[in-house]
């Protein structure tokens, strides 16, 4: 019999912040039903397994994100939507290192479709349509800020950029200058 109070839903965000203080890497079943003091099994009518709380801590985080990113943005457009958006990358690493690495996980295909992933898609494209890029270039600009928003906040958080100057804050202004002025300047087809 499931305990009283006891849901996927409570699971989930437990297991969400469970990963923020000892690592996304170090959620497990196992480790969750010791912090509700409850057995194992009891939280198998919840969760199958270690994978799919891993799993759906991914989708919590992923949807977390969104929400956040979207509200950030609202109104805005061009590098004000662009700094927006990134800020919110980086805070919610800074925040949440489980969650930000747990929004990293490689989904199967019919799950990620079911996330909100495709928000942050979206919502990365709506930003670049002030940048005026079409295709492939867009997609190229997606995959280019995904990878520094996300490599940024993960370097930082792990204390990457913390043993030198100039401080990290004024590397991530000079970074987000450098971004919109690439957008605003994006190079042409290269011939080969």
């Amino acid at each position: 019999m499931a305990r009283v109070g006891l849901t996927a839903q409570h699971l989930v965000r437990a297991g969400a912040e469970l990963s923020d203080e000892v690592g996304f890497d170090q959620v497990t079943v196992s480790e969750l039903a010791r912090r509700f003091d409850v057995k194992v099994a009891s939280l198998y009518s919840h969760v199958k397994n270690s994978q799919d709380l891993k799993t759906r801590i991914c989708l919590f985080a992923l949807e977390e994100l969104a929400d956040q990113a979207a509200d950030a943005i609202a109104g805005r457009a061009g590098k004000d939507a662009l700094v927006a958006f990134a800020n919110v990358y980086r805070d919610y690493g800074r925040e949440h290192p489980g969650r930000a690495a747990a929004a990293r996980t490689r989904l199967d295909p019919e799950t990620a479709a079911a996330g909100a992933g495709a928000r942050h898609a979206q919502m990365t494209r709506a930003i670049l349509r002030g940048y005026d890029l079409t295709e492939p270039d867009a997609t190229h600009a997606v995959r280019l800020l995904g990878s520094v928003l996300h490599g940024y906040a993960s370097l930082e958080t792990a204390g990457g950029f913390s043993h030198s100057a100039p401080d990290s804050e004024e590397s991530w202004t000079r970074i987000l200058d450098a971004l919109d002025a690439l957008l605003r300047n994006w190079p042409a087809e290269p011939t080969r």
